[in-house]
Parts: structure tokens; C-alpha cells; sequence
């Protein structure tokens, strides 16, 4: 037997493999990662042979035991809804979107509901907590476009607004600029005009001017006051809150361009109850009326 070959430098055995004068030692893998790693491997093959393991062109393999989460899921969604039952009957029986407010279990099942809704299909716009970015409403204040009641809002997630639901609403706001309706000196006077209605800084002189093209263009949708009209969607001049922006610039781009922001209709989407859950909830951010 040839004599073992033991680096010099180290002491340990080498494996007899050189490469430009330099040595593999021979340092095996210690005996409880070999034992984790055979086990690890005959867990592996167990696993493929029981559970969906492998990919295929048209599905994959099922395992004997014939798994499968998604049926898992829909199990346990079915039995939550059935645990839920009685409370969902009940909301969809109450008389009105008040006599859900005024039970206090209804109105709490209503509220656990409506959070997990909002979190899951309306924060992206509105935010986490409603407070709205730009062209996105406010929902925790009381100025409300469409009217804040429980059945203002619950109409205006079923239906949407200036959405592709029969029931929507589509009324916009003009674009006085783009389509040549009106000429920049007035767009620009009326800019001024709708400074002065929200107690900004402005000219006055440009909004005496605007006065009368207030009166023909604007007052039909936002009344003569500029207080607006919720029938129509029109919002309120003369307060400091703004969808768009209430500064000179985004005023005057609003009349501009127009504004037709969409609010979708859930609507078929969602189902009654959950619709009823979500106005309830909606109503008690703090804006409701």
C-alpha cells in the first residue's frame, strides 16, 4: 500500500489531486450533515411521491394524496360564510341603511366587514384611513360630492360615478380651454372669479369681468353662489376644500381641461351585503352625515 500523502503546511491527508503545485486536502463533510442531507433527500422524494409536486405541459402531478390548497381555501371560505350566515341575512333584511346603524351587533358586524372591504378594494385610491389624495375624495370630512347619507353613499358604490353602470351618473366638468369654448383671457378672469368665491388672493378687476361668464357658464351646475349642487356633482367654490387643488394654477387647469374623474361601480363586483358593509363603514370615517 502506497504510503498516504499528508500536507506538510496543515497535517491532514490530502486526496492525491494536484493542480500547479497545489494540493486538495482531504476534509470530508462532517457525519450529521451527511445524515441531515440523506434525510433531506428522502424527504424530497416522499414529498413528490405524495403531494403536487412536478409541472407539466397541461397540469401537474397530483400526489397520492391528492392536496390542494385552493380547496382548502375555498372549504374553509364556505364554512366562514356559513358561520356568517345569520348576520349577513340579517343585514340584507334590515328596513333601512339607519336601522343597521342603530343595532349595535349589526352595526358591528357591518363595521368588521366594511374595515377588511376598504382595506382590500378602496384604500389604493382613497388611502388607508380615507383621507383621499389628489382627484381622489377626502372621505373623513363633510363635504361630500354626491351627498354623504348611507344611501348616497351606499348608491354611490353600487353604481359608481361617470362609471359604465346603467344607473351612474356622468355629468363633467367642461373643458372650457381645450374645446374652444372660452378664450385664455377668460378662463384666466374666471380663475380670479372663483379665487374671490373661496376667499383667495386675486384680482378684482379680472373678477368683475368673470361675473357674467360665471352666470352663463358655471351658475347652472354650481348655482349662482358657486355653493355647487350634489344632484349633479358639482362641487362647492366657496369653501377651502379641493378635489384638484384650489390653488391659481390648478384652478385654471381645471377650466382648462376639465375634470371627469371615475369613481367604478362594485356593483356585480361585490356582492349586496358586502356593498351594505362598506357604505356603513365608509359612513363612520368621520364624514358621514
Amino acid at each position: 500500500m502506497a504510503d498516504k500523502d499528508v500536507d506538510a503546511h496543515s497535517g491532514v491527508e490530502t486526496t492525491g489531486h494536484a493542480w500547479d503545485g497545489i494540493k486538495e486536502l482531504n476534509n470530508p463533510l462532517p457525519r450529521w450533515w451527511l445524515i441531515v442531507f440523506y434525510i433531506s433527500v428522502v424527504w424530497s422524494i416522499a414529498y413528490w411521491v405524495l403531494m403536487p409536486a412536478w409541472p407539466g405541459i397541461s397540469g401537474y402531478t397530483k400526489g397520492l394524496r391528492n392536496h390542494s390548497e385552493r380547496e382548502n381555501v375555498a372549504e374553509q371560505i364556505t364554512a366562514l360564510e356559513a358561520a356568517r350566515a345569520d348576520d349577513t341575512r340579517r343585514l340584507l333584511e334590515a328596513p333601512s341603511m339607519q336601522a343597521i346603524e342603530n343595532d349595535p351587533g349589526l352595526h358591528q358586524f357591518a363595521m368588521a366587514a366594511g374595515a377588511s372591504l376598504f382595506g382590500d378594494n378602496c384604500a389604493t385610491c382613497h388611502g388607508a384611513g380615507g383621507q383621499g389624495f389628489k382627484g381622489y375624495p377626502n372621505l373623513n370630512d363633510d363635504a361630500w360630492l354626491w351627498g354623504g347619507g348611507l344611501d348616497d353613499i351606499r348608491r354611490t358604490i353600487a353604481y359608481g360615478r361617470r362609471s359604465d353602470h346603467p344607473e351612474t351618473t356622468n355629468t363633467v366638468m367642461l373643458a372650457y380651454g381645450r374645446d374652444g369654448i372660452l378664450s385664455r383671457d377668460q378662463i384666466s378672469d374666471l380663475t380670479h372669479y372663483v379665487l374671490d368665491l373661496s376667499r383667495q388672493e386675486h384680482d378684482d378687476a379680472a373678477a368683475e369681468r368673470a361675473a357674467p361668464l360665471f352666470a352663463q357658464q358655471c351658475a347652472a351646475c354650481h348655482g349662482a353662489a358657486g355653493t355647487g349642487d350634489r344632484t349633479q356633482g358639482a362641487p362647492n367654490l366657496t369653501d377651502v376644500i379641493w378635489l384638484y387643488g384650489g390653488d391659481r394654477a390648478s384652478i385654471y387647469e381645471t377650466l382648462w381641461n376639465g375634470r371627469a374623474g371615475v369613481m367604478p361601480a362594485w356593483e356585480g363586483r361585490l356582492s349586496d351585503e358586502a356593498i351594505l358593509a362598506l357604505s356603513v363603514y365608509v359612513h363612520s370615517l368621520g364624514g358621514g352625515e
